[in-house]
C-alpha cells in the first residue's frame, strides 16, 4: 500500500487499548503493511489533548508515541506552518454547511497537496471530500 494519512482517530484508537476501534485498528494496521503513514502537527496536537485529562499513565504514552513517531521512518509528520493553517481555514470556510473540524480541514488540504487519497480515520467527513475513509465500519 503507498502512502496513507492518519487521522486522529487512528492514533487515539491505536494508543487506547479501551477504545472501540483499537482491535480493528490493529488487525488493519498489520494486514495493510503500510509503507509510509503520513500525519500533521495539528493531527498530533489534537491527540494530546484528548489524553491531556486521562492522567500521567495515558499523558506519557501519548507523548511517548509521538517521540517514536519522530524518529520513525514509515512515519512522516507534516510540520504546521502559516500556509498550512491559511489553507485549512479556507476550506473551513468554504464548507460552513459541514461539521469539519479546523484539524480536519488542515488534513485535507495537506492530503491534495500531497497526492494521498486515504485515510485512517472512521470520519465520514473525510469521504465527502472525496477521499477513501479506510476504517469506516459499514453501515
Amino acid at each position: 500500500m503507498s502512502a496513507v494519512f492518519a487521522d486522529t482517530f487512528y492514533w487515539i484508537a491505536f494508543t487506547n487499548v479501551q477504545d472501540l476501534a483499537h482491535e480493528r485498528v490493529k488487525t488493519f494496521t498489520r494486514a495493510a503493511k503500510l509503507d509510509l503513514i503520513c500525519t500533521t502537527e495539528e493531527v498530533l496536537t489534537e491527540y494530546l489533548n484528548y489524553f491531556a485529562a486521562w492522567g500521567p499513565h495515558f499523558r506519557r504514552m501519548a507523548a511517548l508515541n509521538i517521540q517514536n513517531m519522530l524518529v520513525n521512518r514509515t512515519v512522516r509528520i507534516v510540520s504546521q506552518t502559516a500556509d498550512s493553517f491559511r489553507t485549512g481555514l479556507g476550506l473551513y470556510r468554504a464548507r460552513l454547511d459541514k461539521g469539519y473540524s479546523l484539524t480536519d480541514c488542515v488534513s485535507m488540504q495537506t492530503m491534495r497537496r500531497e497526492g494521498i487519497a486515504d485515510v485512517l480515520t472512521n470520519d465520514v467527513h473525510f469521504e465527502q471530500e472525496g477521499f477513501r475513509a479506510l476504517l469506516r465500519e459499514p453501515s
